[in-house]
């Protein structure tokens, strides 16, 4: 059987989440700034602000 996450666990995840966010919104600024491709830069900033635990998150139900 499965069992629930403890607290502790979620704090672990939300971090995880939170280190994604930050790195896929750094990679979109660079990927607009230094390569000159907006649509991509775009795509990956917003999905950085999806992942990212504070906030719109795709995992919260």
């Amino acid at each position: 059987m499965l069992r629930a996450p403890s607290r502790g666990q979620w704090r672990a995840m939300a971090t995880l989440l939170w280190i994604i966010a930050v790195v896929l919104v750094i990679a979109g600024i660079y990927v607009i700034l230094a390569r000159r491709d907006i649509l991509w830069g775009i795509v990956l900033i917003v999905l950085g602000f999806l992942i990212g635990p504070g906030g719109v998150s795709i995992f919260n139900p």
